[in-house]
């Protein structure tokens, strides 16, 4: 299947890279963000470095589409699709990247298959840079294997079909979420509190000592700003995880902490820019040592 119009819903991060990488590769590129009819929202004002046409809703978005690309927050996967179905054409595929949980996955694509459309579960294994549109995704659904072709023709050279189930790629993002979330939840925790009475350099030349490989000063340093930079982005996404373990009849203790861990570092953003890890550190203790500031 050619594909001549593409319309992205979400204009963050990920949806701003898809603009940029998928722009010269199709006729028309529109976008919808749930921001934009705030002029001074972030996605607003990031058109202006974009050739692509904002639409005024998700409905109006979707129209004539033969991609629709749904790149939002956890929370909003299914209402996406919902504002999405009424105007797709027959037949179009409707691409879900969220990191949402395979109930809220298997949700949405029953509203866009009902509809007509092809709803293909897509889920992003890797930091979607520096490898971009080649990161590695996991396909999941009937139209799977179908899509596979005309993704690696937009150049998502990373994707391959996972199951033809609803659900399966989303559990293994959700699984790998409650590990990779955890340990920077974990390293910020330990660290801060190692800083704060003054043993961090024991603490990390222990973890090199334990788990030899990487630097895990420059790892702690990375997974903490990542932390600290997304924290509300990851804390909606570990809700999900918690959402998938329970689904799996097991209590969610250990995600739900995650998610709280996350959500709280997203209050900590103005310290990302800190080039080393100790100032970092300091820059968080700094702050949650001032009077009102949380602790926990």
């Amino acid at each position: 299947m050619t594909i001549a119009h593409i319309a992205l819903i979400g204009f963050g991060e990920v949806g701003q890279i898809l603009a940029n990488d998928l722009g010269g590769t199709v006729e028309s590129l529109t976008v919808w963000d749930i921001t934009f009819p705030d002029q001074d929202s972030p996605p607003s004002c990031a058109l202006k470095n974009f050739d692509v046409t904002p639409c005024d809703s998700a409905r109006q978005n979707a129209a004539l589409a033969d991609l629709v690309i749904s790149a939002v927050t956890a929370a909003q996967t299914v209402t996406a699709a919902q504002d999405a179905a009424p105007s797709l054409e027959a037949g179009a595929y409707y691409l879900d990247l969220n990191s949402a949980s395979p109930d809220n996955k298997k949700q949405a694509a029953h509203i866009i298959n009902e509809a007509g459309g092809r709803f293909v579960e897509a889920t992003v294994m890797a930091p979607f840079t520096p490898k971009r549109l080649a990161s590695p995704i996991l396909l999941g659904g009937p139209f799977a294997e179908t899509f596979l072709d005309t993704s690696s023709a937009l150049g998502f050279a990373g994707a391959e079909v996972f199951s033809s189930e609803y659900g399966k790629a989303s559990a293994a993002k959700m699984c790998r979420s409650v590990l990779i979330k955890g340990i920077e939840a974990l390293l910020t925790e330990s660290l801060l509190t190692a800083r704060h009475t003054g043993v961090d350099e024991a603490v990390l030349d222990s973890l090199n000592d334990l788990f030899p490989g990487p630097d895990w000063r420059a790892l702690a340093r990375y997974m903490i700003r990542r932390s600290v930079m997304h924290g509300a982005r990851r804390a909606e996404e570990m809700s999900e995880a918690a959402r998938t373990v329970r689904e799996a009849g097991i209590d969610s203790w250990m995600s739900e902490s995650i998610a709280k861990r996350q959500n709280w570092a997203a209050h900590h953003y103005d310290t990302a820019d800190q080039g080393e890890l100790g100032a970092m550190l300091d820059a968080i203790l700094n702050k949650i040592h001032l009077p009102g500031e949380p602790v926990s």
